[in-house]
């Protein structure tokens, strides 16, 4: 998808220095998984303690001990 955005030429260049990408797609497409994967990592973060993982699986499948 095509798009066209307006971005300081000195903020993708240090941009791509830091990440070491060689075009400006990729460097987008890595920022924006970054930022997608650090908001998944958020909202898991804050499920922390909220789950019961009290599982006894043996119950689960109806085996006998």
């Amino acid at each position: 998808m095509r798009t066209t955005l307006d971005i300081p030429k000195e903020l993708i260049d240090e941009a791509m220095k830091a990440t070491g990408a060689t075009t400006k797609s990729q460097l987008i497409k890595d920022a924006l998984m970054a930022e997608t994967d650090r908001s998944r990592r958020k909202r898991l973060i804050t499920k922390k303690g909220t789950v019961d993982l009290n599982i006894d699986l043996d119950s689960l499948r109806d085996r006998s001990r």
